[in-house]
């Protein structure tokens, strides 16, 4: 059975993902967890298989910070952060800190958020299934993981990702030389299927590849038609 923390310090909100997640899979066990204290004793004792969590939790403006560097020393466990505080200045501070996603509380309903954790779900387990198997490779350039793309990684570095922007990315590669339109992408985009949004998404994966590749340049502009990956231009750096 599946094993998952929730941890929100507002009661109504608590209940109402608690019910979500239950709907969604009914096989799963829901430990729901108010403060910070409580739920980092219950991560010191428990192996979650995902954790949902606020950022702020009562007078704590960033008790979910403490918490995921907690989660990351102990298992590593994914991640979901569902927050009041503006997704344009926090998803990039969770990106940093390993968290899987984020969602801004009042900007997503319960199909986004079903979507999203189910998703992380079968993403997390095909790592697993893919970490038991075998070691990673990493004198390829870009490393996606097949089932669900959970932690594309460049030249061996891990690309912190948004999972939509993951799927956009595997959608890029595995099409590379050729030209993904923009109704192709709105395929893989869960909300925003406009133009401004795949190109906002775009812009996060440019920017994350360039975090490890100042010289990034692998994602083509087609003007009115969409992206393209194509052949790296410039030479691997040296090691």
């Amino acid at each position: 059975m599946l094993h998952i923390a929730v941890i929100e310090d507002d009661p109504p909100m608590s209940a109402q993902l608690r019910g979500w997640i239950e709907s969604a899979r009914p096989d799963v066990r829901v430990d729901q967890w108010f403060t910070r204290d409580d739920a980092e004793a219950a991560i010191l004792r428990q192996r979650y298989d995902l954790v949902i969590m606020d950022i702020e939790l009562g007078r704590e403006r960033h008790a979910g910070v403490a918490l995921i560097n907690a989660i990351n020393k102990q298992h590593a466990t994914p991640v979901l952060v569902v927050s009041a505080m503006p997704a344009t200045i926090y998803r990039s501070i969770m990106k940093a800190l390993d968290a899987w996603d984020y969602l801004q509380k009042t900007t997503f309903e319960e199909a986004d958020f079903v979507d999203t954790f189910l998703e992380i779900l079968r993403a997390s387990k095909g790592q697993r299934e893919r970490d038991a198997k075998a070691p990673d490779v990493v004198n390829e350039e870009l490393s996606l993981d097949p089932l669900r793309q959970s932690s594309p990684k460049w030249r061996g570095q891990r690309i912190n990702l948004p999972l939509t922007a993951q799927r956009i990315l595997a959608a890029l590669h595995e099409h590379q030389g050729q030209v993904v339109s923009y109704e192709d992408l709105f395929q893989v985009v869960k909300s925003g299927r406009n133009r401004d949004n795949v190109r906002k998404h775009i812009s996060t994966i440019r920017d994350a590849f360039r975090e490890i590749d100042p010289e990034f340049d692998a994602i083509e502009n087609v003007p009115m038609r969409g992206f393209r990956w194509v052949e790296i231009t410039h030479p691997r750096a040296a090691k």
